[in-house]
């Protein structure tokens, strides 16, 4: 929330991302940014990766968006690098839109 009103809405994704950058920093919350995550398809391993924006405590996807609104098709994608990946967490948030957009995403893995 601080970068949203720190910003506003209207920058790249880029800059949005530098700046929660300093605020996981500056809050102690442990990440990786832009990692490389396998994909697995029926037990084989795809050639392409999928390139997470941040994963917070080695477990949650954080996916960055500067849209003007999300809408389902970004839920979706968010399950779908939840499912390649078996994580069970996901965070997706929306900078462009004049009021932030989160949503919270959580993926069955016993499915």
């Amino acid at each position: 929330m601080t970068v949203h009103r720190e910003l506003g809405h209207g920058f790249l994704e880029a800059v949005y991302q530098e700046a929660l950058e300093i605020e996981l920093i500056d809050h102690n919350i442990p990440f990786q940014r832009e990692v490389f995550m396998p994909v697995m398809y029926k037990g084989t391993l795809l050639q392409k990766n999928y390139i997470a924006d941040f994963i917070c405590y080695s477990k949650i996807i954080l996916e960055v968006k500067a849209l003007k609104a999300l809408d389902s098709s970004h839920e979706a994608q968010m399950l779908n690098y939840l499912k390649a990946t078996n994580f069970k967490l996901g965070l997706l948030i929306n900078f462009g839109s004049p009021s932030l957009e989160y949503k919270r995403m959580v993926y069955d893995t016993a499915k």
